[in-house]
C-alpha cells in the first residue's frame, strides 16, 4: 500500500508541476496566454474583414472539430501522458552530463589560460549576461539537434515520429520518441555546459541565470508569448527583419509541411537567427499557405503504439547497423606514418 500511495503521490506531483509550474513546457498560464493571443489575433482579423466577430464563430475558429476529434490529436494526448513521466528521467541523465561537462570546460580553460579570477561586475550584470548566454546556447543546441535529426538517417527515423502529426495542436510538442528526447537532452547539455563553463571561468564563479521554476526566464517569456501557437492551425507570420530573428507560428507550421520546398527548413525553437546564419530559413508568406502535414510516404500504422513507439526502434537500429556495415574497412597506416601515442 505504501508503494501504491507513493506512486500516486508522484503522479500528483508531476501533474501539478506540468500544469502549474510557470516554467513548465505546457503550463496553464502559458496555454491561457496562447488562447488570449490567438483569440485577439483572430478577432482583429475578422473585424478588419467583416466588421464583427461573434463568440460562437470565434470558438469554432479556435477549436475546429476537424482538429479536436482527429486521430492525430488523440495520439498527441497519449504522447503527453507518456512523456510527462519520461522527460524527468531522461533530462535527469542530461543534467548529470551538463554538470560534468561544465566542470570539464572550467578546468580546461583554467589549465590553458590560468586560474579563475573573480569578476568585478555587479551581480545584476553577471546574472543578466549568463541568462542571455544560456538562452542562446539553448537555441543553438536546439537548432543543432534539429539539424542532425533531419540530416542523419538513423536519427530521422526516431524524429519522424514528431512529423507524423497530421494536424497541429499545442500537445504535438509532446509527440517525441524517447530516443529523440535522449539525444536532444544530451546535445542541449553539451551546448549549455560549454556556455556555462565559459561564463563560470569569465566571472570567476558559478553565476546563476534568472529563472522561473528552474527554466531560463527568456525561454519562459517566449513560451508564454507564442511558442504554443507554433503547433497550431493559426497562421501568424513574422516577416522582414522579425522573420529573420524570431520563429513565428507560421515558420514552424512550414517546418511540418509535406511540400518538398519546406523540407529541413525553420529548425529553430524561439529564434530564427541560426536558421538565417546556416541557410535553413524559410520566411512564411503574409497570407496563410495551404499546407498538409505528416510524412511522405505516410506510415500506415501512424498514431498507434506499434507505429510510433515500437517500430521507430527497429528502423533506427536497422539504419544505424546498415550504415556501420557499409563503412569501408579502415586501412592500417604505415608504421612510419603512425601518429605518436
Amino acid at each position: 500500500m505504501e508503494r501504491i500511495a507513493a506512486g500516486l503521490l508522484n503522479i500528483v506531483h508531476r501533474t501539478y508541476d506540468l500544469l502549474f509550474s510557470v516554467g513548465s513546457q505546457i503550463s496553464l498560464t502559458s496555454l491561457a496566454c496562447a488562447f488570449v493571443i490567438a483569440a485577439a489575433f483572430l478577432t482583429l482579423r475578422q473585424i478588419s474583414r467583416r466588421g464583427r466577430m461573434r463568440p460562437k464563430l470565434l470558438m469554432r475558429a479556435l477549436f475546429p472539430r476537424r482538429i479536436l476529434f482527429h486521430h492525430s490529436t488523440k495520439a498527441d494526448i497519449g504522447w503527453l501522458l507518456f512523456n510527462c513521466f519520461v522527460y524527468g528521467g531522461i533530462f535527469g541523465l542530461a543534467g548529470i552530463s551538463y554538470q560534468f561537462l561544465t566542470n570539464g570546460v572550467v578546468r580546461g580553460l583554467a589549465a590553458t589560460f590560468g586560474p579563475v579570477t573573480p569578476s568585478t561586475w555587479p551581480e545584476l550584470a553577471q546574472r543578466a549576461t549568463v541568462t542571455v548566454i544560456l538562452f542562446l546556447a539553448y537555441e543553438f543546441g536546439y537548432w543543432l539537434d534539429h539539424y542532425l535529426k533531419h540530416r542523419v538517417p538513423a536519427l530521422w527515423e526516431v524524429h519522424k515520429v514528431h512529423h507524423t502529426a497530421e494536424v497541429l495542436t499545442p500537445l504535438t510538442t509532446f509527440r517525441v520518441h524517447p530516443v529523440d528526447t535522449l539525444v536532444f537532452g544530451h546535445i542541449l547539455a553539451a551546448s549549455a555546459a560549454l556556455a556555462n563553463g565559459i561564463a563560470a571561468y569569465a566571472f570567476g564563479d558559478t553565476t546563476f541565470q534568472y529563472a522561473l521554476s528552474g527554466t531560463n526566464i527568456l525561454l519562459v517569456v517566449f513560451i508564454h508569448a507564442y511558442v504554443h501557437l507554433q503547433h497550431s492551425h493559426i497562421w501568424i507570420a513574422f516577416r522582414g527583419a522579425l522573420g529573420r530573428i524570431f520563429v513565428s507560428p507560421a515558420h514552424h507550421q512550414i517546418h511540418h509541411s509535406t511540400n518538398p520546398i519546406h523540407f529541413n527548413k525553420n529548425l529553430g525553437s524561439c529564434l530564427a537567427i541560426f536558421d538565417w546564419m546556416f541557410g535553413t530559413l524559410h520566411i512564411p508568406a503574409k497570407t496563410p499557405e495551404r499546407l498538409t502535414y505528416g510524412v511522405e510516404p505516410a506510415i500506415p500504422d501512424a498514431h498507434t503504439v506499434s507505429g510510433e513507439f515500437l517500430s521507430p526502434f527497429g528502423r533506427f537500429f536497422a539504419v544505424l547497423f546498415g550504415w556501420l556495415r557499409r563503412r569501408p574497412a579502415a586501412v592500417p597506416a604505415p608504421v612510419a606514418q603512425a601518429s605518436p601515442q
